[in-house]
C-alpha cells in the first residue's frame, strides 16, 4: 500500500512540475504573437547592390518580391555574403528579430527602409527610393533592416499581404 501511496504522489509531482512548465511557455508564446501596432524599431541597417543571379539566396517564395523577411541565422548568412562579401556576417538574435529587406522589383534605383509601420501586426515596410528609368541588369539595388520581430506577423505592400513564418 505505501509503494502505491509513494509511486501516486511521484507521478502527481511529475504531472504538476510538466504542467508548470507548458503553462509558462504556452503564455510566452502567446506573448510573442500577440499583433503589435506601432512603430518597429530599426536596429540596424544596411545598404547596396545585390546580383540579379543570387537572387535565389533569398527566401523561397519571396525572390520576386519587393519586400521581405529572414528569420533564420543560415538564411541571412548566405545572403549577406552575396550582399557585403568584403565585410564580415553581423550576428543578429533571431529569437527576438527579423531582418526585414526591401529591393528593385522594376527599375534600378538605390532604396533605404527608413521606418516600419505595424498596424495589428501587420509591417509596412517605409522606404525611400531614388528614381530613375535604369532597367534592372545584373544587379538591384537592396536595403536590409533589423527590427524586433515581437507583434509582427506579415508583411504588407503592393505585392500584397505576406505572413511572417517564424
Amino acid at each position: 500500500m505505501k509503494k502505491k501511496s509513494f509511486s501516486l504522489i511521484v507521478l502527481s509531482l511529475v504531472v504538476l512540475m510538466g504542467c508548470d512548465r507548458s503553462d509558462t511557455e504556452t503564455t510566452r508564446n502567446a506573448g510573442d504573437t500577440q499583433p503589435m501596432t506601432g512603430e518597429a524599431e530599426i536596429l540596424k541597417s544596411w545598404q547596396g547592390d545585390y546580383p540579379v543571379a543570387q537572387l535565389n539566396e533569398l527566401p523561397e517564395g519571396q525572390r520576386e518580391r519587393r519586400f521581405g523577411y529572414i528569420v533564420d541565422t543560415q538564411t541571412f548568412e548566405n545572403v549577406w555574403k552575396v550582399f557585403k562579401p568584403d565585410e564580415a556576417v553581423p550576428e543578429i538574435d533571431f529569437k527576438s528579430n527579423v531582418v526585414l529587406f526591401a529591393r528593385n522589383t522594376q527599375f534600378f534605383n538605390r532604396i533605404k527602409i527608413g521606418k516600419v509601420k505595424v498596424t495589428n501586426g501587420e509591417a509596412e515596410v517605409l522606404a525611400m527610393e531614388t528614381m530613375s528609368a535604369m532597367p534592372i541588369e545584373d544587379k538591384v539595388a537592396m536595403s536590409l533592416a533589423v527590427v524586433p520581430r515581437k507583434g509582427i506577423l506579415s508583411i504588407r505592400s503592393s505585392d500584397g499581404m505576406l505572413p511572417i513564418k517564424y
